[in-house]
């Protein structure tokens, strides 16, 4: 549209860029919570691998398989831990997102209506322009008469 200028087209570009930010921002925290809960998977099938009690197993096999058990069930509170924080990250990257998508279509939303408007104006501009052009040829063909 020729013409058309918005002045607040340099904030829409701000937050433009701001959500794709946010965007990117999110994405990393959704692979790092996928990560975490891929490692906890891991770590919950290894505990139920090695869970199992083995009749011909000796005392220090027990004793060793014990200890992993322990060092896994560690690791695997941790992990949910670790989970957890992920989870409270990815919940406040999807509020900045949506926060940041609100801001984005507010401005857009100006934008639309103001274009509209100015559309708008042209069409009237134009119709003005056409009647008085059909009023001077009106005038012309009668005063010939």
């Amino acid at each position: 549209m020729k013409g058309f200028n918005f002045k607040l087209q340099k904030l829409l570009d701000i937050r433009l860029d701001k959500e794709e930010q946010c965007k990117i921002g999110f994405q990393v925290a959704e692979r790092e919570k996928s990560k975490v809960e891929d490692s906890l998977k891991t770590l919950n099938g290894e505990y139920s691998k090695y869970n199992v009690l083995k009749k011909q197993e000796t005392l220090i096999e027990q004793k060793i398989r014990n200890n992993y058990l322990n060092v896994l069930s560690f690791k695997i509170e941790d992990t949910e831990e670790v989970l957890k924080e992920k989870e409270v990250i990815l919940i406040e990257k999807r509020g900045e997102l949506i926060e940041s998508q609100i801001d984005r279509k507010t401005v857009e939303i100006l934008k639309e209506k103001k274009k509209k408007e100015f559309i708008k104006n042209e069409e009237k501009k134009e119709q003005n322009f056409i009647d008085e052009l059909a009023l001077y040829s009106y005038i012309r063909t009668h005063e010939r008469r």
